[in-house]
């Protein structure tokens, strides 16, 4: 597996070479733009402004960066490299935390940490971080981009996160709520939510959208039209608590038959939506 980083964990006085290696493999379907008569693909070509639109080769091509209207400053690869520090290019712990304390939006990119000598320092920080719990917090910069980045340790591995900097955290637009619950309905809630609390599988959550993508793709291949999916059957309760004690009914009986929707007090009942 080609690897995406190549620096080094600097722990106190112990140096430990390294490579990242990408976590994360998207599954997804790609599709190309064609046009709509011919099926031609359709190309995006790299023009100059200045030159009469003249086609502009990859290699032709650097970065700029506007600093006045229609001025640039053109900094190269060489550049961005020569602005670097020695700590920029390694991975150098500044603390170690619980790993509860990172709030999830926080979390970017994840990586395996492979490394590439001074093993026995490796397995030793991993098992210490695992035995301890904790988490390593250090900053570096990866490609162009500097990162504050999380160091954890599972199972005799060590992962890294690429962790958004606080800045970058939008704040929530959702506005202060002012209804309020009452002690039956949360006694409910919290019944509903118990019931429902099992441990976390994620090897049975399967990407389904995709699945039935390619199956639209082998239809349509086979010159077959596609069908449409049944719509769940739906049953309408106006009041709160009513859905809350029929939605734990529902996870007692062995048959589940209707999905339930609330809706506001004083609203006529309505064909239900889709979930």
């Amino acid at each position: 597996m080609a690897y995406s980083y190549k620096g080094s964990i600097n722990f106190g006085f112990v140096y430990i070479p390294i490579t990242l290696h990408t976590a994360i493999k998207e599954n997804h379907i790609a599709f190309h733009l064609l046009d709509k008569k011919t099926l031609s693909r359709v190309k995006y070509l790299k023009t100059c402004e200045s030159c009469d639109n003249k086609k502009i080769k990859n290699e032709d091509i650097v970065k700029g960066y506007e600093y006045e209207e229609g001025k640039y400053v053109v900094l190269e690869e060489e550049d961005l490299e020569k602005i670097k520090a020695p700590q920029d290019k390694n991975i150098m712990i500044e603390q170690f935390i619980e790993l509860k304390e990172i709030d999830p939006i926080y979390f970017d990119k994840a990586y395996f940490v492979v490394p590439t000598g001074a093993h026995k320092a490796f397995k030793l920080l991993v098992k210490a971080m695992e035995e301890e719990k904790k988490a390593g917090i250090a900053k570096t910069v990866i490609g162009a981009k500097e990162s504050v980045i999380l160091l954890r340790a599972k199972e005799g591995e060590m992962l890294l996160n690429t962790l958004h900097f606080h800045s970058e955290i939008q704040k929530n637009p959702c506005k202060a709520i002012q209804e309020k619950t009452t002690p039956s309905e949360l006694k409910l809630a919290k019944t509903l939510i118990e019931q429902m609390t099992s441990k976390f599988e994620p090897e049975k959550y399967k990407d389904e959208y995709t699945l039935k993508i390619q199956k639209a793709i082998e239809t349509k291949i086979q010159g077959k039209e596609i069908v449409s999916s049944k719509k769940a059957e739906q049953g309408n309760i106006v009041d709160l608590m009513e859905a809350l004690q029929s939605s734990i009914s529902q996870l007692n009986s062995p048959k589940k038959t209707k999905k339930t929707m609330i809706l506001p007090k004083g609203k006529k009942e309505r064909p239900a939506a889709n979930a």
